[in-house]
């Protein structure tokens, strides 16, 4: 299927069933995710730990899949996070980190190969997560795309 235009989704895997996750990803027509965790091989991952994700995606979805945590604040950052909650601190910190990464520029090389790329990440809703920080930096970037967060209030029929 042609879409008019490339459309940059993010979605959070916590507080989802496998079934809310899949069923988000297909009635967006998903065709490539793109892992931005640190660590994607976490026991507590559950479905979506890294290599039964990639099996689940690929091999019985048809969705490319991406590993990519440079992409992924450092641990530091994220245990300074968790401490302190300050989220100013560490939105200015993940925004230094975009830049001496090029992250806007791996992410640009990842969305060649599809029309609707999704970011994943664990945190259920984007409002303090870095791939809400990383979707909207892109649109600045390339503002001919359209980002779009999938939560579970997009589910219909379920």
């Amino acid at each position: 299927m042609a879409w008019s235009m490339k459309t940059l989704f993010t979605i959070g895997y916590t507080q989802k069933s496998l079934r809310e996750f899949v069923t988000l990803l297909k009635n967006n027509n998903i065709e490539k995710l793109i892992d931005i965790r640190l660590k994607n091989k976490s026991q507590l991952a559950g479905f979506a730990k890294g290599e039964d994700l990639k099996f689940l995606l690929k091999d019985l979805l048809g969705i490319k899949y991406s590993y990519q945590p440079l992409l992924a604040p450092t641990e530091e950052m994220l245990k300074k996070y968790r401490a302190d909650k300050n989220w100013d601190d560490y939105v200015t910190s993940f925004t230094h980190l975009m830049q001496k990464r090029d992250m806007l520029n791996i992410l640009k090389r990842e969305m060649l190969d599809a029309d609707r790329v999704c970011l994943l990440c664990s945190e259920d809703v984007p409002k303090q997560c870095h791939r809400r920080l990383l979707a909207e930096n892109y649109k600045q970037f390339d503002d001919s795309i359209e980002v779009i967060h999938l939560s579970k209030k997009d589910l219909k029929n379920l």
